[in-house]
């Protein structure tokens, strides 16, 4: 079981690692194979969903005008023709569409990302792979667009990217931003389209794995309730003012930073590995 104290912590990590782009689900790992936990149990795969799901609620609330107005525009374009022309009305087909590309994609690849997939040699290869591909989103990407030219065949991409983020070290946060980026979209509009699509995303998943691996964490031998609903708990206290320094951040500066702790992270974490150190899984 996970002790009360490992719960907060693991919650500090996950409330400011989830959105920004170094991968939550690699911190979160790492650190389960630092303190001795088998990476690869369902019990403890669970717990890294689930406490998502305290980030995701931090999100929900800090866009919930956003999100009102979203589904207010959605609903209004279809009962009535005229306002179909309307960016909110595009950006709630945005979003449902890549929440629903990403979820039928994610549960057909489910015992892959379960499975061998739950390996720090894995988050070695997110880590430095995806920095490569968000070194080229910056460097690259004509980012000019803003949020109110987002379609629907944005968010079915960045939805489809999105599955990717399922191997832990690459980042929902930087596959998504980076794939915004690439069609165009300025980094603060990618990034809020991260937040929107990742919102129903993550908190369908956290649910679906609170009920499917109840036994799992609650059982003599698992993690617990009491240190999930912790965890849980403070990250979402902590994310809240993750995303608000993530905004704010983008908006004045590139990714750069973020990819050099990509690469230096996943090169001391191979050195784990290969040192023995760590086990893999």
């Amino acid at each position: 079981m996970i002790d009360w104290w490992q719960a907060i912590l693991f919650g500090i990590v996950e409330g400011v690692t989830e959105f920004l782009p170094i991968s939550s689900t690699g911190h979160l790992t790492i650190m389960e194979g630092l303190l001795g936990y088998n990476v690869a149990d369902p019990s403890v795969t669970a717990f890294t969903a689930i406490i998502q799901v305290g980030a995701m609620i931090a999100s929900i609330i800090y866009f919930w005008s956003d999100i009102v107005r979203f589904a207010t525009g959605w609903f209004r374009g279809l009962t009535k023709a005229e306002h179909r022309d309307d960016p909110d009305y595009k950006m709630g087909w945005a979003i449902i569409i890549g929440f629903l590309v990403t979820g039928l994609v994610a549960f057909a690849l489910k015992d892959l990302v379960e499975g061998p997939l739950r390996n720090l040699w894995a988050v070695v290869i997110g880590l430095i792979g995806w920095s490569l591909v968000m070194f080229a989103a910056d460097r690259i990407a004509k980012a000019v667009r803003t949020e109110d030219t987002v379609t629907w065949k944005d968010g079915a991409l960045i939805g489809l990217v999105q599955v990717i983020s399922l191997v832990p070290g690459v980042s929902r946060s930087g596959a998504t931003i980076s794939t915004g980026m690439f069609r165009g979209l300025d980094r603060v509009a990618a990034t809020r389209m991260s937040f929107f699509i990742g919102i129903p995303t993550l908190v369908v998943s956290g649910g679906f794995q609170a009920i499917s691996a109840a036994d799992a964490i609650g059982t003599a031998g698992g993690v617990g309730w009491l240190a999930t609903g912790i965890g849980t708990v403070v990250s979402g206290i902590v994310a809240y003012f993750s995303i608000a320094w993530l905004l704010k951040f983008v908006s004045r500066n590139d990714f750069t930073g973020f990819i050099i702790y990509r690469v230096l992270l996943g090169l001391v974490l191979a050195g784990l590995l290969i040192s023995g150190v760590i086990p893999a899984v």
